[in-house]
């Protein structure tokens, strides 16, 4: 509704446009808070406070890896430098990996997550990895309500048929992948190994791997084989993995030092030659890719040595530490030269020796050696070949020393892989993985501001609640003056050009107000106007004075009649004032009071944060910081309602000063055209027109 001024309608904003408007700007505002608690850049979820970049670099100034890589499990190390455990939860179950577009989650198992101590191993499947390029990956922490999703077995492909952490204390190793290929018997755990839990093997106790249908090998198949080895000695024929059937063999060892691959196709034995040894006690990676038709070692991500042959088929259990010697069915018992047993605790220490004459028909001497390895004992000596003879398997020894990481892959990985199984699992991953610094949500309820808020007490609550409705209302005031203060300005400027044009009849300006003969009010442009409604004051009045057959301006007024229609006219401008100046005492007040408030909030936040310490006894940075820095929370809530408050009120009284210098001029210029137009003492002359 319109409300009266001196029987004149006021275009004023009635009360119910300012709840409108007000509605909309708690609506804005509202709107605006929920800009600001959300991400401002992309995030994977809004639940996890906390995230970090994961460079895998494979670039020259990496891990330099120019081979072909491919997709494979790569080791993240967390510790105290570079992972903030006291921000995730205390088992690790609120880890999370994304790819680089940040939508996509990978697949991850946790093989140890220590919070007390600050040490986390996790296995994540990145996907595809380019030589000579960095792969980011991000990794998502600091979400309570988290449930673990760790998956070991979908952090392998298909391909790969065992894995063994060895994260396991007096039970059988557990196969980490999806086909559970666990152990048969378990060994001793070995702390303090390179990652993690590791096996330690004395060379008299191996651990038995069983024969499932997932690690049986056809002829001419593809193999990887993998392990981290540490030696405690120097050993002859030392074996570290062993698979016979029959007259087929694979098996993997050192031999002084100097690690081997032998493999033994239909009876035809092949061994890698011996090159440059490696010092015990030192952690070496033993790789073994067997393709058709040739097969490559490598040592310490690096080919050691290679033969040309194939994979036999293999369907038995294989040894883990020690030589399984399964020999073929005996053939018919014929006589066949004796030969000497240098000590016979050899052929009782391994009752899976397979006999002197179980190794090749009876009359070939060269099947028959000798228990300490030396020189055949009958005639005629071994055929030529392009690799070094093989021991016989009662001479091999079991492997004494520790293992770690076992895997077993049925495809040959190509180099670059095993240099990334190296260059991720070693001593050194740094210049494989680069870890960047931890990103935090850009939510205002997360992160240092979350820790604030959590430390204010209920009374500092009470406090901030009280400024935030005096912030409000300050805004809202300031922006309703503003478009008040805007419009009337624009009104003003229009109605001075037409009141300057004017002469003669100073009422004439009162039919822009009328009502149209068709009854329909439209809006009046002059409308927002405070000097038109103080004009219209002043017209009426004159029109009051008029008698009903008076000519515009012919009729004179006596000077006691302009007296009181500038008493009149001095009265609008008074209203004017007032409406001009009207709630801006709430602006006053959130600038001389926000400050106030939020001192008392801080200083009583103070003063139960050290009651709360002088009650416990606990006098410590940590206990003190939290409570002071929520109390100053207080403060800051009452700067932010005093200084937009100070700034919006300085700007609104230099516009209101404005507007009131335009009016008070204009009431004089009124009052002067009032008494040169309608004086006794003037010359009477004909009305003219409005131009």
């Amino acid at each position: 509704m319109s409300r009266p001024i001196n029987g004149t309608t006021d275009n004023r904003p009635s009360p119910r446009n300012w709840m409108r408007r007000a509605s909309a700007l708690t609506l804005g505002a509202a709107f605006a808070t929920i800009m600001l608690t959300t991400s401002a850049a992309a995030w994977w979820n809004d639940e996890w406070e906390m995230r970090k970049k994961l460079s895998l670099d494979t670039s020259s100034t990496g891990a330099a890896i120019t081979d072909a890589i491919g997709s494979q499990a790569v080791l993240i190390r967390l510790h105290v430098g570079n992972f903030r455990f006291a921000a995730a939860k205390e088992d690790g179950s609120d880890l999370r990996f994304v790819s680089s577009d940040d939508k996509t989650p990978l697949k991850h198992h946790i093989e140890k997550y220590d919070a007390l101590l600050g040490e986390a191993l996790v296995w994540v499947n990145p996907g595809e990895l380019q030589p000579g390029a960095k792969s980011d990956i991000w990794l998502y922490y600091g979400n309570k309500k988290a449930v673990a999703t760790s998956d070991p077995k979908g952090t392998y492909g298909s391909e790969t048929a065992l894995v063994y952490h060895f994260a396991e204390r007096g039970t059988p190793p557990q196969d980490s992948t999806v086909w559970l290929n666990s152990a048969q018997t378990a060994g001793q755990a070995a702390d303090g190994s390179l990652i993690g839990l590791g096996l330690k093997l004395d060379g008299a106790a191996p651990i038995t791997i069983p024969a499932t249908a997932a690690l049986a090998f056809a002829q001419d198949s593809q193999l990887t084989w993998s392990a981290w080895v540490k030696p405690a000695a120097l050993q002859r024929n030392a074996v570290i993995y062993s698979r016979r059937e029959g007259a087929n063999a694979f098996v993997v060892g050192m031999d002084d030092g100097a690690p081997f691959l032998e493999i033994a196709v239909n009876g035809a034995v092949q061994r890698t030659a011996a090159a440059a040894p490696v010092a015990p006690g030192g952690w070496h990676h033993v790789a073994v890719v067997v393709s058709p038709g040739l097969a490559t070692l490598y040592l310490d991500g690096s080919a050691y040595g290679s033969i040309s042959t194939t994979l036999p088929a293999l369907n038995t259990i294989a040894l883990l530490g020690g030589d399984s010697a399964v020999a073929a069915p005996p053939a018919p018992a014929r006589p066949a030269p004796a030969a000497p047993v240098a000590d016979a605790s050899v052929a009782a220490a391994d009752p899976n020796a397979a006999p002197a004459d179980a190794a090749a028909p009876a009359g070939d001497a060269d099947a028959a050696l000798a228990a300490d390895g030396s020189a055949p004992v009958a005639e005629p000596t071994l055929p030529a070949r392009a690799v070094a003879p093989a021991p016989a398997a009662s001479s091999a020894a079991g492997f004494a020393g520790d293992i770690d990481e076992l895997m077993i892959i049925k495809a040959a990985r190509p180099a670059g892989f095993i240099k990334a199984l190296v260059a991720s699992q070693g001593t050194d991953p740094s210049k494989f993985i680069v870890f960047s610094v931890d990103e935090e949500t850009s939510s205002w309820l997360t992160g240092y501001f979350g820790v604030l808020l959590k430390s204010v007490t209920f009374d500092g609550w009470v406090v901030i609640a009280i400024l935030l409705v005096m912030g409000v209302a300050s805004w809202m005031v300031m922006v309703e003056k503003h478009g008040y203060l805007s419009r009337q300005k624009k009104g003003n400027d229009a109605f001075t050009d037409r009141f300057r044009s004017m002469r003669g009849d100073l009422t004439t300006l009162l039919d822009a107000d009328a009502v149209p003969a068709d009854g329909k009010r439209r809006r009046n442009p002059l409308g927002n106007s405070s000097l038109f409604r103080i004009y219209k004051i002043g017209a009426k009045e004159i029109r009051g004075r008029f008698p009903d057959d008076a000519q515009g301006s012919t009729h004179p007024l006596s000077a006691e009649a302009i007296a009181a229609i500038r008493a009149a006219l001095d009265a609008g401008l008074v209203r004017e004032l007032q409406q001009l100046n009207r709630l801006m005492v709430i602006l006053t007040i959130s600038i001389s009071g926000g400050p106030f408030l939020g001192l008392l909030g801080t200083v009583m936040g103070v003063m139960i944060t050290f009651a709360a310490i002088a009650m416990s006894g606990d006098v410590n940075i940590n206990a003190i910081a939290p409570g002071v820095a929520g109390a100053l929370v207080a403060t800051v809530a009452g700067l932010s309602v005093a200084i937009p408050a100070l700034f919006g009120y300085n700007w609104l009284t230099l516009r209101i000063r404005d507007l009131t210098s335009d009016m008070q001029v204009f009431v004089d210029e009124f009052t002067t055209k009032l008494a040169e137009t309608y004086s006794a003492d003037r010359p009477r002359k004909l009305p003219m027109a409005a131009e």
